[in-house]
């Protein structure tokens, strides 16, 4: 599954009595961005810790480098996407270049390097709310 916040609305990963949802808000752009990466990476490291596996693709910019170094901070993992498959390496880039990713894959072997860090991992189910 995958889920993709709208434009105008950050997307966060939060902890309920339920368990784990994904919520939308409307809280002060970052990095000139809502929705910002660096809020989403925030939250859910605070809710998973170093569980989280994270991936940076093609984007204009340097968001997602904080949220980065916070993954990484509480021993998450980062998978960035390379320069020669991404339209802008604005966002891979900046995490690349800062020595936060765990590899730098073409495009084309992101999904199997998801698989392999995840085969022996829990599944969860998130419930999308909407605030």
């Amino acid at each position: 599954m995958a889920l993709i916040a709208p434009g105008g609305q950050h997307m966060v990963v939060q902890r309920t009595r339920s368990g784990i949802e994904v919520a939308l808000n409307q809280e002060p752009p970052e990095n000139s961005c809502r929705p910002a990466v660096d809020v989403l990476f925030r939250s859910v490291s605070d809710v998973v810790g170093p569980h989280v596996l994270a991936t940076i693709l093609t984007g204009m910019g340097r968001d997602g480098l904080r949220g980065s170094e916070v993954i990484r901070a509480t021993g998450g993992q980062l998978i960035a996407q390379d320069e020669a498959t991404s339209v802008v390496w604005g966002m891979p880039g900046a995490v690349a270049q800062a020595g936060l990713a765990d590899c730098v894959l073409p495009l084309s072997e992101i999904a199997d390097e998801w698989e392999q860090r995840t085969l022996s991992s829990p599944k969860s189910a998130f419930q999308t709310v909407t605030r």
